[in-house]
């Protein structure tokens, strides 16, 4: 019968006593026989299969039963609403009084329309994505072409030679390997990220690397951790803004033959400024002090001996240290010769230049910020100090809070930090958070129980980043 039900009639039933399934149906069929005619009599209509099985489902409860009874219908909407005003008519149900009331009448096949509309809808959503047009085929076979020599150096793409080569070549993404095959580069190996897996690490410190990076704050970041945890020999970077993927075959081998040693971009600050400063001869332009104002800018020649660009004395600025040497910002700062004039003429002379002048107490607060991540370590974690402190992009300090207010550090944090050293252990609560935030790397004095561990979020231990190093 299920086949060909067409309706389903859905109707409530209430005794004053307790009944069971058997009574309701023996009076479904008693109370309507001979009240319709022949045609409609419902022994008639199940033996013709125009009626399918009569459900019942009844409880008893403080003396009184509730049920419903279901039947489907394989006749005509009139013919079934007429079927369905009988069953009103029974008023009684073995010895107790009761009442039926039809609730509603359900239309099978609409139920089956709303079914076929739906997978409708999912057919032709799969044969729209499955339509290519004649661009899309020419890029999918030219992209097949592009790809057929990719490999994987345990599990990264890279181009075939990475395995065997003397020499490899870092980049960012797999985009990046499949560009430099075109061109004929076949040395290539992918980080897939700013987080450089062991491999890559492991394969630096066998192999002459160069690392090749788009021109972008995210190439800067994989350089840094790349120096971190491997060993790296020359550096080649993307014009600014541009991704190596995005590069002609003239801009690949320009950039390729303008690299620079490592060294020089360590000095330099960023590779693209150790690009731009050489000139052919490897050797980077002299760094300048970007704090201090073009204007105020002197050029150091000798120890105690400071000069303008005209030849004129100025007061010395204490020159380039590492952090901690106070000593030779003491020594910086200190008069010599003709530059010892009245500070108080100098900023009657010229009172904007001497505002807009740091002063050397805080050249000493900027050398003293630690500039690697080790050495916020180092201040943070060595020294016991019960702090989280939140790093940006350059390890500079974002905030230092207590570690027990890490979490509501890095959630409330306006700029999201690139780092985070907490002295204390980790819990999955504070790396949930980072994750979210975008935290690309955590230092803790330990690690706790991690039910679910984010990819994107690099964890280290104290002792480990120092191992690693």
């Amino acid at each position: 019968m299920e086949d060909t039900d067409k309706y389903l009639i859905h109707a409530d039933v209430t005794a004053d006593g307790v009944v069971e399934r058997n009574d309701v149906v023996g009076a479904i069929f008693g109370q309507t026989e001979g009240l319709l005619g022949t045609d409609l009599d419902l022994r008639t209509l199940q033996q013709s299969s125009k009626v399918g099985r009569i459900d019942v489902s009844i409880n008893s409860q403080n003396g009184q039963s509730f049920g419903r009874i279901t039947i489907a219908s394989g006749l005509d909407r009139v013919e079934t609403a007429i079927l369905a005003a009988s069953l009103e008519t029974i008023e009684r149900i073995g010895p107790c009084r009761s009442t039926v009331d039809v609730e509603r009448i359900e239309d099978v096949r609409a139920a089956k329309r709303r079914e076929v509309v739906e997978r409708a809808k999912g057919l032709l959503g799969a044969f729209e994505e499955s339509t290519m047009s004649s661009a899309e085929l020419v890029e999918q076979v030219r992209e097949s072409s592009r790809t057929g020599e990719v490999v994987e150096y345990e599990g990264l793409p890279a181009g075939p030679r990475v395995a065997d080569g003397d020499a490899i070549t870092v980049v960012e993404g797999r985009a990046d390997v499949v560009v430099l095959l075109e061109y004929g580069i076949k040395n290539a190996v992918a980080v897939e990220g700013t987080n450089v897996p062991d491999a890559v690490a492991a394969l630096t410190t066998e192999r002459t690397t160069t690392a090749f990076l788009d021109g972008d704050r995210g190439g800067d970041l994989i350089l840094k951790e790349l120096a971190q945890v491997g060993e790296v020999e020359y550096v080649a970077v993307a014009p600014a803004g541009k991704s190596v993927e995005d590069l002609s075959r003239e801009e690949v081998h320009e950039a390729l033959r303008g690299k620079v040693a490592h060294e020089l971009v360590a000095e330099a600050g960023s590779p693209r400024e150790a690009v731009a400063a050489t000139d052919g001869s490897a050797r980077p332009a002299p760094a300048t002090d970007r704090a201090a104002p073009a204007t105020a800018e002197p050029a150091v020649s000798e120890p105690g001996e400071t000069t303008t660009a005209e030849g004129e004395p100025s007061p010395a600025r204490p020159p380039p240290t590492d952090a901690g040497s106070g000593a030779a910002v003491e020594s910086a700062v200190e008069p010599t010769g003709e530059a010892t004039a009245d500070p108080t003429e100098s900023v009657d002379e010229d009172e904007s230049a001497a505002e807009s002048e740091p002063s050397s107490e805080e050249a000493v607060e900027e050398t003293d910020e630690p500039a690697t991540l080790g050495a916020h370590v180092r201040g943070v974690i060595d020294d016991e100090t019960d702090q989280a402190r939140l790093l940006d992009g350059d390890f500079s300090v974002i905030g230092t809070v207590p570690a027990a207010e890490t979490f509501d550090a890095v959630a409330e944090a306006s700029a999201v930090p690139v780092a985070v050293v907490i002295d204390g252990e980790l819990d999955q609560r504070v790396l949930d958070v980072a994750a979210q935030r975008g935290v690309e790397q955590i230092v803790a004095r330990s690690t706790g129980e991690f039910v679910k561990r984010p990819t994107d979020v690099r964890v280290r231990t104290a002792d480990q980043l120092r191992s690693s190093d």
